[in-house]
């Protein structure tokens, strides 16, 4: 079962996490035969399936917190509901396409799998995806300050799945038809106050604050200040985007 750690800071979430780009919506539909339903798991607040909303008649976007769901974009043919990934009450060979952004680490793999063959059709895509620690296009110290912040100060506080986001998912089961895939970025521009709030997203900063009854972000929020300089125009960072791809054969 996926741990529910994003209700705290769901509008958070909902603000400063990044978009996906279009090129890899682009190339997962290239796989997809069906355009009636997708089913987008453990959806957030829906920043996948609104996406690809405009290719598909349905689709049904799930998670564990309702309070992210309700920080999601609505649309006439996306239904939200609150569900586990592993178990649904979806019918029998209902998908064409599956997808998890962000949080395939979090799911019991096995069961999930499982219950993605039962609801998606023979031959339809199974999509996971997610995106490793960012850095600025045009500032090493900006760099090696998030570094800093991402391994020494809140690095004791990230849940053991993390470790699968660093490692690219290259180490998780992914037991579907492999389909090809290749490197994609997120490319966003944020100012100082963007990039705080981003950094009060991560799970291991709400766990440090829990624990230790302090902001952990205040600890470089001035040198980051400092490194921004006075003009505070937004700097262009970007994320490493990785991507299993799949179909199911039954």
């Amino acid at each position: 079962m996926a741990k529910d750690l994003f209700s705290v800071q769901s509008s958070l979430y909902a603000k400063y996490r990044p978009g996906y780009p279009a090129d890899l919506i682009d190339h997962i539909l290239d796989f997809t035969e069906g355009r009636d339903k997708a089913w987008d798991c453990a959806t957030g607040n829906g920043q996948a399936a609104v996406l690809y909303a405009d290719r598909f008649k349905s689709v049904y976007a799930t998670d564990i917190s309702e309070k992210q769901l309700n920080q999601a974009t609505r649309l006439p043919n996306i239904f939200y509901s609150v569900s586990q990934a592993e178990k649904t009450v979806f019918p029998d060979n209902s998908f064409d396409l599956i997808t998890v952004a962000q949080a395939y680490h979090w799911l019991d793999f096995e069961d999930f799998h499982k219950e993605a063959t039962r609801v998606g059709k023979s031959g339809a895509v199974v999509a996971v995806w997610g995106y490793g620690l960012f850095q600025a296009e045009e500032h090493p110290r900006l760099n090696e300050l998030i570094r800093q912040f991402y391994i020494d100060i809140v690095g004791p506080y990230w849940d053991p799945e993390r470790k699968r986001v660093d490692e690219s998912y290259r180490t998780v089961p992914f037991a579907f038809e492999r389909l090809p895939v290749k490197d994609f970025w997120i490319r966003v521009e944020y100012d100082y106050d963007e990039l705080i709030g981003y950094f009060h997203t991560w799970s291991s900063v709400q766990h440090y604050i829990r624990e230790l009854n302090a902001d952990p972000v205040a600890r470089i929020a001035e040198a980051i200040r400092v490194i921004w300089g006075a003009s505070q125009k937004k700097q262009e960072f970007s994320f490493p985007l990785f991507l299993l791809l799949g179909r199911i054969a039954k």
